[in-house]
């Protein structure tokens, strides 16, 4: 009995030792998982970890022909002059409203088009309905802002439909107020489909046992998506939720820089373009950079924020 006691306690003799020897112990009874995880550690490592060290410039006063080291440090004065700017309220202010936009709109779609899909007896009518709908992601951003600037423009066939409707005849990408409908719309039809792909593997992978259950017991198709179907995806949905959150001030600047122009800088200009402008264009890499970590920094707040929320309330969450 005494035996058996000190057996069930025992300690796995691994976690007495060291994190290095743990680790080289894993790599001589894993080395091909450990092989092929070499890339991407190298890209990761390259192109994400290694560059950081730049983010020094946003306190310094940087010159190309002095480098990083030898550029004068300034402290948090390129901050300061980004909040002091009339462009900051803005910036924000077009960041935060593009971002809720598409999370009201934007990202239930995906969710609701997976339910109605998955209720769909036809295997052969939903996988055309998949294809069709997953093409727009393999389209360029180029080829669709190019479409949209066609069908908005003063005889395009989506200025023609809302002239019929009473809407003055003009160019809708000229004015500030069409440009985040018009740009949430887009998004939506680009993306859904694809975006789907998560929740439809989420859906695969619920027991059809429950789904037998909640029939005998009386429930039609409404209440079981409603008590099975919801409830089993909803982890994916949760984590789904906190990864968008945690990138609520950013926002894809190739697509607003195709298709904005001066008219609509007041609803069109994002951190993004602006960072664009800034560096790219007027060559000020401090202040570029210094308004780039400013927003960073607002995304990692906001996702640590989620996924404390989402942990308390849910007990789903990314750690």
């Amino acid at each position: 009995m005494r035996n058996r006691t000190a057996a069930c306690i025992a300690v796995d003799p691994l976690k007495k030792k060291s994190f290095g020897s743990r680790l080289l112990a894993s790599v001589y009874q894993y080395p091909l998982l450990y092989l092929m995880a070499i890339p991407i550690f190298a890209y990761y490592i390259i192109f994400c970890y290694w560059p950081m060290y730049g983010a020094l410039i946003a306190f310094k006063d940087y010159k190309i022909v002095k480098g990083v080291w030898g550029s004068p440090w300034v402290g948090f004065k390129h901050f300061e002059a980004f909040f002091n700017s009339p462009n900051f309220f803005r910036l924000v202010r077009n960041s935060l409203s593009i971002n809720l936009r598409e999370l009201i709109f934007l990202f239930p779609v995906p969710i609701i088009f997976a339910l109605l899909l998955n209720e769909v007896r036809s295997v052969h009518f939903r996988r055309i309905t998949q294809t069709i709908t997953y093409m727009p992601h393999f389209v360029s951003s180029i080829v669709i802002c190019g479409l949209l600037k066609s069908f908005t423009s003063t005889n395009g066939i989506i200025t023609t439909f809302f002239v019929s409707m009473g809407m003055e005849r003009v160019n809708m990408l000229t004015k500030a107020e069409y440009f985040q409908p018009l740009l949430i719309g887009m998004y939506i039809w680009s993306s859904f489909g694809w975006s789907s792909i998560i929740y439809f593997a989420a859906l695969s992978g619920l027991d059809q046992e429950l789904y037998d259950a909640a029939w005998v017991d009386g429930a039609g198709r409404f209440r079981r998506i409603w008590h099975v179907t919801l409830p089993g995806i909803m982890p994916t949905v949760v984590i789904m939720l906190v990864l968008r959150i945690g990138s609520m001030m950013s926002v894809g600047f190739g697509d607003i820089i195709n298709l904005y122009n001066p008219l609509t800088y007041e609803t069109a200009d994002v951190i993004s373009t602006y960072v664009y402008r800034m560096g790219i264009t007027k060559f000020q890499f401090s202040s570029s950079t210094a308004i780039d970590l400013f927003n960073s920094v607002i995304n990692i707040i906001l996702l640590v924020g989620a996924n404390t929320l989402s942990r308390h309330f849910s007990e789903t969450s990314l750690w």
